[in-house]
């Protein structure tokens, strides 16, 4: 449920922090004093389209913060797919943050969130009626859920559900199969071509690299046989000089003659006599180093590096890539020579899912039917009850094509006046009648629907006396297993109510402020005495108030 709603610079609304609880609450005011503002609010942070226009004059911004409690599984469920944490206590918090100037903010519990992200866990929260709302019972979708909610059919929807799923995955299946055989021909030789021409090029993973190695010593083969003979004539001498080998030979061996006379030199001997076994090592290894290449073997790693980048650019830009695709072509060129038989196999899955699809769709469609009787049956009791005893109400249920939800169209239909055709209730039912027949299809569905939080604004639109207390009473009802809140105009309906906010507006240094306030007993008198008279509250309209609220 919605337990706390805090609203800062929302058009007259400074700041207003408002706390909610179970059962039935009405918010009072007068015209004006901005409970449209308070519902424009609830509308931001459950994902609906805001206008800037809502920013307080002077602010930059403007923010809404919902707290939610004691959710229910289904809202659960539906944040662990949003991956949005969870609070230890089960809550909520959703905050949406709209600015005079760029794009609004919103997060879920303090983690970033999207607009639409609010837009999908806002239905599971709050569902609000109003006059001037683009109604939810207005949607043939929605009737639809309303109905298998009071058959109890959500998990045989589920079973068919799960059922048309794997039947239009096989409907893809072999939609892919379903090319003609020139095209499947054509298929066939390209792939054939493609396998043998990389299959015929033997490709390596990292030839490439090597190739380019090799490459680069031949075209450098110059400058190589110059250095190592350079270094090895450093190194051994030759006709015009001794090498560095026979200096340091020399060197060692001048020093070991002093060794006897002089043995603090033996360490420099031995020092030296190493310098020159590890530079005969070096001249070792100078003799093994390659340093004739072939000039013809150019030609050859020239052209296999071309061969490797024309494959390259057909097949991918490495040779992993070139293996990966090969790889590829050889599982669709076994596909396609096996097509007859995996089609033949997915044939028979489609049938066998389709049949029990079929059979699904058909039972929904029967229970669907049968519960339509007596739900219209228990709403037109509810509307009579709501002084709309000459509303006719009707389910329309009609035979189409499998769909998601089965193979049936439904509609509810509504008739005002005596003797009309009922029609679809966006064709005939006004704002207010609508309301109060969401108000009716909600009792009927009490206990059974799993939104925790309904809010009617305006309900009371066109009624007056037996009728307001009427609908006050079904309020009261409806809330016995959620919460409701109402925004009403008469003292019947608020004098119901287990909580009462009253929305006032004041003008203070040129500005204009609205303030909500829960109302104790003597407010409540106030606030219907009021409702019942006007601003002149007399002594008798309170009396009135207090016999309203004693008789509630």
């Amino acid at each position: 449920m919605l337990s706390q709603l805090f609203i800062h610079n929302i058009a007259v609304i400074e700041r207003a922090s408002i706390d909610l609880d179970r059962g039935f609450t009405v918010l009072t005011g007068e015209t004006g004093a901005g409970k449209s503002i308070i519902i424009d609010a609830i509308h931001a942070v459950l994902g609906e389209r805001t206008s800037k226009e809502l920013v307080r004059t002077g602010a930059d911004t403007a923010s809404v913060s919902a707290l939610f409690t004691e959710l229910g599984p289904q809202v659960a469920a539906a944040l662990r797919e949003l991956s949005v944490p969870l609070e230890e206590d089960g809550s909520l918090l959703v905050q949406r943050e709209i600015r005079a100037e760029g794009r609004s903010l919103c997060k879920l519990n303090g983690a970033p969130a999207t607009v639409s992200m609010l837009k999908s866990i806002g239905p599971l929260l709050v569902t609000i009626h109003g006059q001037h709302e683009s109604y939810e019972l207005l949607s043939p979708e929605v009737h639809m859920t309303y109905l298998d909610s009071f058959a109890g059919l959500e998990e045989l929807l589920s079973q068919y559900q799960e059922s048309y799923r794997r039947l239009r995955e096989l409907q893809r299946q072999l939609g892919d199969f379903l090319t003609d055989e020139g095209e499947k021909a054509r298929q066939l030789d390209l792939l054939q071509f493609q396998i043998q021409e990389i299959e015929e090029a033997g490709v390596r993973p990292g030839e490439r690299e090597e190739l380019s190695a090799q490459r680069d010593k031949i075209r450098n083969s110059e400058k190589i046989a110059e250095g190592v003979s350079l270094a090895k004539a450093l190194l051994t001498g030759d006709e015009d000089r001794g090498g560095i080998l026979s200096e340091l030979d020399q060197a060692a061996a001048a020093l070991e003659r002093v060794v006897p006379f002089l043995p603090e030199g033996e360490a420099c001997a031995q020092k030296l006599r190493e310098a020159q076994y590890a530079i005969e090592d070096a001249d070792g290894l100078l003799d093994s180093l390659p340093v004739e290449f072939d000039p013809a073997a150019l030609d050859q790693i020239e052209e296999r590096l071309d061969l490797l980048y024309k494959l390259g650019l057909k097949y991918g830009e490495t040779e992993e890539k070139i293996l990966s695709y090969l790889e590829e072509c050889r599982e669709k060129l076994h596909a396609i020579q096996f097509s007859d038989q995996e089609r033949e196999r997915l044939e028979g899955l489609y049938e066998e899912e389709k049949s029990k699809s079929i059979a699904l769709a058909k039972e929904l469609s029967q229970l669907r039917k049968k519960a339509s009787l007596a739900f219209s049956k228990r709403v037109k009791e509810e509307l009579s009850f709501l002084n709309m005893p000459g509303m006719e109400f009707q389910v329309e249920i009609q035979r189409v094509p499998l769909t998601s939800t089965g193979c049936d169209k439904l509609q509810f239909l509504v008739s005002a006046n005596k003797g009309e055709p009922p029609k679809p209730m966006s064709k005939i039912a006004s704002g207010g009648e609508l309301s109060r027949i969401m108000l009716a299809i909600k009792t009927v569905l009490s206990g059974k629907d799993k939104v925790a939080t309904l809010i009617f604004d305006e309900v009371d639109t066109g009624i007056s006396g037996a009728a307001a207390n009427k609908v006050g009473q079904k309020l009261k009802q409806v809330s016995q297993n959620r919460q409701v809140l109402c925004i009403t105009h008469l003292a019947q309906i608020a004098a119901l109510a287990d909580h009462h906010l009253r929305i006032t507006k004041h003008v203070k240094d040129g500005r204009t402020f609205t303030q909500v306030e829960p109302l104790d007993l003597e407010g409540r008198k106030q606030e219907l005495a009021r409702i019942i008279g006007g601003e002149q509250v007399t002594q008798l309209q309170l009396d009135m108030a207090e016999e309203m609220i004693k008789k509630a």
